[in-house]
């Protein structure tokens, strides 16, 4: 399964990329006034339609992936991180790295 190496580099940089782009954006948004107090932050998430949109395919498409994560039990113990992860540090950083790590296991499976 050497071809999913390369994938995996892939998806391992995407999920580099999920946590430093999100988060830079954060940043600004927490240093500019903004919060994390639901009157707040939704208030901000749903301040336009674009903005309405893109929250809703967000958070549509973690709740999605977390159904899935929840109900894979290879992961063991880790599934409960990574979707606390989902909604804590983001969909682009954690959907990567557990998509890597179910590439790793499947490697190592289909070695030995």
């Amino acid at each position: 399964m050497h071809h999913h190496q390369h994938l995996r580099v892939f998806l391992l940089l995407l999920a580099a990329l999920g946590l430093a782009i999100p988060w830079y954006f954060n940043i600004l948004y927490f240093l500019a006034g903004g919060s994390v107090m639901p009157d707040v932050f939704w208030r901000d998430a749903f301040a336009n339609p674009l903005t309405t949109g893109i929250t809703c395919d967000v958070y549509l498409a973690a709740v999605a992936f977390s159904a899935w994560v929840a109900a894979d039990r290879r992961l063991g113990a880790w599934r409960w991180a990574c979707i606390a992860a989902c909604f804590g540090i983001g969909l682009a950083f954690v959907m990567p790295l557990y998509l890597a790590q179910r590439l790793r296991m499947d490697a190592g499976r289909y070695a030995g």
